[in-house]
């Protein structure tokens, strides 16, 4: 990797012009414009619209970093956080309000589906006329259009307008295009996301070889373990400005943690509208029974839920809770319904229901825990995000290795063995 900056971004801010109506402002339809202008002819002083208020909104403020060639940079963050305006920025598509970018090498961008296609012309004119405004020469488009073309696999609609190419079409044909011409800066949004997962997989793959090739990549995506798989750089940005600059799996951990509390904050006022609340509190403890919000790895832990139900009697208590990843969504789930029978809990209105786990199977992270009661067979109450549970490193396997995060939230603790035959 070279250490030259193909990329210099310092200060860089994107303000729009939005409009609001004053709150007493009543809807003006046309025929209220047309009533007014008569009025006004007829010198008939009337109630007068209010002018809309207007406000600058900055989508990017203050924003500096520099990519080196051969980086491959992931961006993430939440939507509104200004991901997408900073890559049209980096694309010359738009115009900065302040700062400056500078850019060494060419630039192939892919931020929208079919971006710089025209619409009227077919697959094979838009090829060239893609590889054109990305600077290639004829004799490099047609080197490299067989490829191309196999690798969007549109070799049968390769003389009809892209117009009436569908999504997953038109998003093939346009990241083959930008990835195959051999920019020295790719920049790729989440149209990805368009496509199939093989076609997902071979992107990724391709992004991959276009790296390994030492050229620079600009990867924004929501799905984080394909930026993780990619990247060796991320950027979070976090309304319109930069939170984090570092290393991946820093810069992942840092957004998953952002999420995770979040999440939890959205959660305790989340309790769908059908719920009965009979949840009054939920406790975690350790494994020597005192409150706490981390867990070792390895450890084992028990859940506590207190519920009040009032008036109500629960004839067949039940009990059941979702563990969430930030990354993976659900990965566990499990209830009361699942013992075995002839272990029914007790009838009871109020009370604690208690899940004890000897040993929790998931690697150090954040996790988000859903809590629900039921009766019977009847869901009555949810709390999403009830419990917010870390689990920190600890040398679980007594041989100071601790299992990679990377390889997914689950802990495998096997017994080895080693038989050897002559």
């Amino acid at each position: 990797m070279s250490g030259q900056a193909v990329i210099s971004v310092e200060n860089l801010g994107k303000s729009y012009r939005i409009s609001h109506q004053a709150e007493h402002q009543r809807y003006v339809a046309l025929r209220d414009v047309l009533t007014d202008k008569l009025k006004g002819l007829s010198r008939f002083r009337g109630r007068r619209h209010a002018r809309p208020l207007t406000e600058d909104f900055w989508a990017l403020k203050d924003v500096s970093f520099d990519v080196r060639q051969g980086e491959v940079v992931g961006i993430i963050g939440r939507n509104g956080a200004g991901k997408s305006t900073l890559l049209k920025i980096l694309s010359r598509i738009t115009e900065p309000s302040k700062g400056r970018v500078r850019i060494k090498g060419r630039v192939a961008s892919l931020l929208e589906v079919g971006t710089g296609f025209h619409p009227e012309l077919t697959g094979r004119e838009n090829i060239f006329l893609n590889g054109a405004i990305l600077g290639m020469t004829r004799a490099e488009i047609k080197r490299r259009f067989d490829e191309i073309v196999a690798f969007a696999e549109v070799e049968r609609f390769l003389d009809t307008p892209v117009k009436h190419y569908s999504s997953g079409m038109y998003v093939r044909l346009a990241f083959a295009v930008a990835a195959h011409l051999e920019p020295e800066i790719l920049i790729v949004d989440e149209v990805l996301a368009v496509g199939d997962a093989e076609f997902q997989k071979r992107c990724l793959g391709k992004m991959q070889r276009v790296a390994d090739g030492g050229r620079t990549v600009l990867f924004v995506s929501h799905q984080l373990p394909a930026v993780r798989a990619l990247t060796t750089r991320g950027l979070l940005l976090g309304v319109g400005k930069l939170v984090r600059d570092g290393s991946t799996s820093e810069v992942l951990n840092a957004y998953s943690s952002s999420l995770s509390e979040q999440n939890a904050h959205e959660a305790s006022h989340a309790r769908p509208s059908w719920a009965i609340p009979l949840i009054k509190r939920v406790l975690l403890k350790d494994k020597h029974g005192d409150e706490t919000k981390h867990i070792a790895l390895g450890s084992g832990c028990t859940i506590e839920v207190v519920i009040d139900g009032m008036q109500r009697r629960l004839k067949k208590p039940v009990l059941g809770l979702v563990v969430n990843h930030s990354m993976h969504g659900p990965i566990a789930g499990v209830n009361t319904r699942m013992k075995p029978p002839g272990s029914p809990w007790q009838p009871l209105s109020s009370g604690i229901l208690t899940a004890t786990f000897r040993e929790l199977p998931f690697v150090q992270g954040r996790y988000l825990i859903d809590i629900w009661v039921g009766d019977g067979s009847r869901d009555l109450d949810t709390l999403p995000g009830a419990l917010v549970l870390e689990i920190v490193p600890d040398d679980v396997y007594g041989s100071g290795m601790i299992p990679f995060d990377t390889h997914g939230p689950v802990l495998l603790r096997p017994d080895w063995q080693i038989e050897a035959r002559c």
